[in-house]
């Protein structure tokens, strides 16, 4: 039993909420979470950008990474998006235990 936690920003809550529900309906993220107004900086292309965006929280079962990573890149707006994860060390049992039957396959 091995979850992630998963973060990926979107232009916008509408194209957020829209592509999170799909992932969570598809089984590849047991619950998704989204908060507005994140304002980033980043470099792009050479030049240093902002833009506000709204970032999105995923819990997944580790095992299902790859394919969660793969429709989230193919749902996405942006050319490279913003996808990344890490382990989950610690939790509530329960709570881990929820996460990955809710991404079984």
């Amino acid at each position: 039993m091995e979850a992630l936690v998963a973060f990926c920003t979107f232009p916008d809550a509408e194209t957020a909420r829209k592509i999170v529900r799909e992932i969570v309906d598809l089984g590849l993220a047991a619950c998704g979470n989204i908060l507005p107004e994140v304002h980033s900086i980043y470099r792009w292309k050479g030049k240093v950008e902002s833009a506000d965006e709204v970032l999105g929280i995923f819990k997944l079962d580790a095992q299902r990474y790859r394919e969660f990573e793969m429709k989230l890149r193919a749902l996405h707006p942006y050319d490279v998006p913003e996808i990344t994860s890490c382990k989950i060390d610690n939790g509530l049992p329960e709570y881990l235990r929820w996460v990955t039957e809710s991404c079984a396959t």
